[in-house]
């Protein structure tokens, strides 16, 4: 069981780590709006993206905290990188064709 300093350590990383991830989300919406503004996306297109980054932004909190905060700050520091990105996009419908 881990003591008092060491949940805050973890609590201070996983912190980091989710603000660090928020800003990679909303740089796809930053981006995005950019293009609209630009006259190059449709309002429908900046919609997707918004409902994207919201479903990636829950996954993410949920992933933060909801369990352990010495596990996940664990697997932040020793696993593979999660997208967040992709984690929120839409599940396709069954039997639909995948989108270019």
């Amino acid at each position: 069981m881990a003591g008092k300093t060491e949940r805050q350590r973890a609590r201070e990383v996983v912190a980091r780590y989710h603000e660090a991830m928020l800003g990679v989300l909303l740089k796809h919406v930053a981006d995005t709006i950019d293009l609209y503004r630009d006259g190059e996306l449709e309002a429908f297109q900046v919609d997707r993206v918004m409902f994207q980054y919201s479903r990636a932004a829950k996954e993410l909190w949920k992933f933060c905290n909801m369990g352990h905060v010495e596990f996940t700050a664990s697997h932040v520091h020793d696993d593979a990188p999660i997208d967040w990105w992709e984690r929120g996009a839409p599940k396709p419908l069954p039997g639909a064709a995948p989108e270019a």
